[in-house]
Formats: C-alpha cells, structure tokens, sequence
C-alpha cells in the first residue's frame, strides 16, 4: 500500500504544484477585522478558496465562522488532524519578483506563504487526497485544518477549541524536519524605566552590548534536551501615560523546560528592582515522549520517504503545538533549511513540495488507524 500511496502523490503532483501557485497569489496578511471576516478580507478570501478546492475534491467541508475551516475525510468522533495557515506576514522590501505573483523559475517557487504555510499545508490535503482516490477507508476521521491567525496571536486555535474537540493525534507542518518531539517555553516581558537614563542603561547594558542568552539578566537557564535559553524580538514600546515621557522594552524570551516563566520574570525583577518587570503572556513548553505512537509514526514515514535519520529533534519556534493538544510540528523545511519563511524571496523547491505530500501521505494513513498495525 505503501508504494501506491507514494505513487498516487505523483500522479497528483502537477495538479498540487498548480494549486499551491494559485493559492499563493491571494494576499492574506491579517488586515482589518470586518463582520464575516474577523483577520481581514485577504485571509477571507484564502479560507473560501481552500474549502472551495477541498469540497471540488469531494471532502466534507466546515467553516468554523471564518476563524479557521477544515476539509474532513472518514467517520467518527475522534480525528487525527495536519493543522497549518493560510494567513502569512506582510511583504516587506527586497523582492526580485513580486511578493504574490506565485513565481516559478529553476523548480523553485517564489512567494509570501509559499513556505509558511500554504504550500505545506496544501501538501497535506493533497496527501488526503490521494488516500481518498485510492479508496482507501480510513478507520478514523481525517481533518485538514486551515488556520487563519497563526502569525498574530493564535486567535483563531482559540475559537476552534472553543467549538470543535482537539484530535486524539496529529502535526503541524511549520517547522522543519525530522519530527518534533518538544517544543520550548515561549515568554513575552515588558520592562518599564523609570527614567530615560535607565532606559539607555536597559538598552545598552541587556540589549545593545549583551547575548541573546539572557545572562545580563541572570536568566541564561540551559538544560541537555532543550539547550540555551534565547531572548530576541525586541520592541520598544510608546511611552504609557504612567511612565511620562519613557518608552517600556518588550522581548520574548524562549526557554527550555528546567525553568518557568514566573522564575525568569522574578530573576530579571531581582536583577533590575527600581524598573517595572510584567511578564506580559506564556506558553509553556511542549514534550512528547520520544517512543509514542504518534512521535515514532513520524520518524518512520520521514524515514521512509526521504532514507534519511528520523531522530526526533526539539526546536526554539512556537507552533500550533503550543495550543492545540496532542499535535507536534512535523517538517516542512528539511535540515540545512533555515531562514526562509518571513524573509524576502520567500521560496520553496517544487520537488520538497512534492517529497512533504508523500511524507503526510503515509502518516496519515498509519494516523488514521484504531490501532498501531505492522508497517508495510
């Protein structure tokens, strides 16, 4: 089964490649909230395409009041999911080719989202699509989910929760190869001088002049799996009407499991008393176990797809994972593939397009089954 599945995926392939290049001309960077469009016309109009594309292929199709929807394949109340977005971060500068003109050159694709995340995650409903033209059953329903605000704020896993059950197993396709197991901690801090001196003092003693391992702060916590802590992503934030005429520094600092965020935030209040420290939001850190059913599901299909070492790996990104229960992130870059994403000339090879379907094809195939049978 295993060989007509992979086969299958290229038979399709051309039809996926064309799809990813349509889906990739629709700008969805998050824009005004409107009544049937809470992130904006744009990611409106990527979500109506996507279940247009899912119900032509004969999937059931929800949408779940324009937050996220979902393509649906098999019976039952328990699923087994691939959970990405369509929304993506706005352009920038520095484009050779515009940012969604869908350009195709070398057997690379060239355009924001490309990467994160519609041609990952429209890998995966076309995966779907090849069980189901198979006529393959799956003992399980299949969902695949088309998130609308995973770059703001995860706004839209909020809501789905709040409507749907999670899934009993899944992944996310928007981090790298191999398999996840474990995600760090992800902690946003704010810190308020009292006074432009100690603001410059902030700014060059713990920002300008320091690494981004937290040590000026006393919070450089490492541990053997997860590895260093890294602060980075620093805003400088207007004055607030308490501070006077003072601007705050925010960060996000991204930790591994042998600490929390209320230590951090109380080492770096020790470290700096006389400013005001909040610790602003919180993820903590996600951990599977690296023998699971759903990590070694994985490992094997990557495995034998690609015929390189599926050892699971952690990562210092936060995904869907963070939120939605019982998912890891699971590709789509693989190793050596790095600094792609949000960046100008946002690319991504036609044939990894295609090695990701065939990858998402197989798990959820073994995914999709009551129990863990004999691979195949």
């Amino acid at each position: 089964m295993e060989e007509k599945i992979l086969a299958k995926v290229d038979e399709l392939s051309q039809e996926m490649i064309d799809t990813i290049i349509r889906m990739v001309q629709i700008d969805s960077v998050e824009g005004e909230a409107e009544p049937d469009a809470p992130f904006g016309r744009g990611v409106k109009t990527a979500l109506d395409a996507a279940l247009d594309l899912a119900g032509d292929m004969g999937f059931s199709t929800v949408n779940v009041d324009n937050y996220m929807g979902y393509a649906s394949y098999g019976e039952g109340e328990d699923y087994v999911c691939a959970v990405g977005h369509l929304d993506v971060v706005p352009t920038g500068t520095g484009w050779k080719q515009p940012p969604f003109s869908g350009y195709l050159k070398d057997g690379v694709i060239y355009s924001r989202g490309v990467l994160d995340n519609k041609g990952p995650i429209f890998s995966c409903l076309y995966a779907l699509y090849a069980l189901k033209e198979l006529g393959i059953v799956p003992d399980r329903q299949v969902r695949i989910i088309f998130g609308c605000d995973e770059e703001t704020g995860f706004e839209d896993l909020k809501y789905y929760l709040s409507k749907e059950k999670p899934p009993v197993m899944g992944f996310t396709p928007d981090c790298k190869y191999p398999v996840v197991y474990a995600e760090r901690g992800r902690a946003l801090v704010e810190i308020a001088p009292p006074s432009m001196d100690r603001f410059y003092t902030l700014m060059n003693d713990y920002v300008l002049n320091a690494k981004n391992n937290g040590e000026r702060f006393h919070i450089d916590f490492r541990d053997q799996e997860f590895g260093q802590v890294e602060v980075r992503n620093f805003k400088i934030l207007p004055a607030a009407s308490e501070t006077g005429n003072v601007p705050s520094l925010q960060f996000a600092v991204s930790y591994p499991a042998g600490c929390t965020a209320d230590q951090i935030a109380e080492t770096i209040k020790k470290e700096i008393p006389d400013m005001k420290t909040v610790l602003v939001s919180n993820m903590d850190p996600v951990r599977f176990e690296k023998d699971c059913r759903l990590v070694d599901t994985l490992r094997y299909t990557y495995e034998r797809v690609t015929g390189m070492d599926g050892t699971p790996v952690t990562t210092t990104g936060g995904t869907y994972a963070k939120m939605m229960p019982n998912i890891v992130p699971f590709g789509p870059s693989f190793p050596g593939q790095k600094g792609i994403g949000h960046q100008p000339d946002e690319w991504m090879k036609v044939e990894d397009i295609i090695t990701n379907a065939k990858i998402y094809a197989l798990s959820l195939y073994y995914l999709a089954k009551d129990t863990e049978m004999e691979r195949k």
